[in-house]
């Protein structure tokens, strides 16, 4: 039976990822941006959709309310509870089923949904083997010409971070930051969770070979935030309706620009069956 490591479940467990995509201008561009990249590749409603390792549920909800027959699946039972009463919170549009399970192991039929959601599966399964065992899983439940979408962390996030943070005073985040940068594999060996938890940090064209590999035809890899998330000054934009559409039409003219993927850190593949 596959199961995170208890250092990510500790994490998730104590942390509100519930309110991470709405708190702070960061979250919601990251949220917005994300609904808009996902809505030029699903298909019409009501199509299937699976959320795997989708959290509290709100892509989930989202969708539900849009028509779509939305299936989620979460490895953490927190995340359990708050998508079953977010989804509780929409009566008319509810999610179809929310369950606790693992993106290696599906319970779903193959050939069994229209479209498959990665948004967190990938940067949490350390080893390749792992990572590509969950997007097999997802290329084995979708119909033929379905659609999958993966996210993964960019290998200079952490970085990024650090400086818009001013975080190289400590010692330990500057030995984070170097092996992230040097492997990819994100550790977190103290007991604060500003540093994060366990993750594995994707080079763009290292997330787009891994979908080639499990047997997606790749369609695009593309940055969710772009560079704009390391700049103060968008703060003030964002208050602004017309600035804030601004923004976004910024981010949109450079999201599959290859010389910045990596500046964003949030990146999406995407992938056909």
């Amino acid at each position: 039976m596959h199961q995170l490591s208890d250092e990510i479940l500790t994490f998730y467990r104590q942390t509100q990822e519930s309110k991470r995509l709405t708190k702070d201008v960061r979250g919601q561009i990251e949220f917005i941006r994300t609904q808009e990249i996902i809505t030029r590749y699903l298909p019409e409603p009501p199509a299937v959709i699976l959320d795997i390792g989708g959290g509290s549920g709100p892509y989930a909800c989202w969708l539900a309310k849009a028509g779509y027959e939305v299936h989620l699946v979460d490895p953490v039972d927190l995340h359990i509870q708050q998508a079953k009463a977010a989804s509780d919170q929409q009566p008319e549009h509810p999610i179809a089923s929310i369950s606790l399970g693992d993106a290696r192991a599906l319970r779903f039929s193959s050939a069994s949904a229209d479209a498959a959601l990665l948004l967190g599966p990938l940067y949490h399964l350390i080893d390749k083997s792992e990572r590509l065992l969950a997007l097999s899983e997802a290329y084995r439940v979708l119909r033929n010409d379905g659609v999958m979408v993966a996210a993964g962390i960019s290998r200079f996030a952490s970085m990024l971070h650090s400086f818009f943070e001013g975080r190289f005073t400590d010692p330990v985040h500057r030995d984070i930051v170097q092996n992230d940068l040097e492997t990819g594999y994100h550790r977190n060996l103290t007991k604060d969770h500003k540093f994060f938890t366990d993750a594995y940090l994707h080079r763009p064209e290292e997330l787009r070979s891994e979908l080639v590999e499990a047997g997606f035809q790749h369609q695009a890899t593309l940055a969710v935030q772009g560079p704009v998330w390391l700049f103060e000054s968008v703060k003030n934009y964002w208050s602004d309706p017309d600035q804030r559409a601004t923004v976004l039409d910024l981010i949109r003219k450079v999201e599959a620009e290859p010389s910045i993927l990596g500046t964003s850190a949030h990146i999406l593949a995407v992938g056909t069956k």
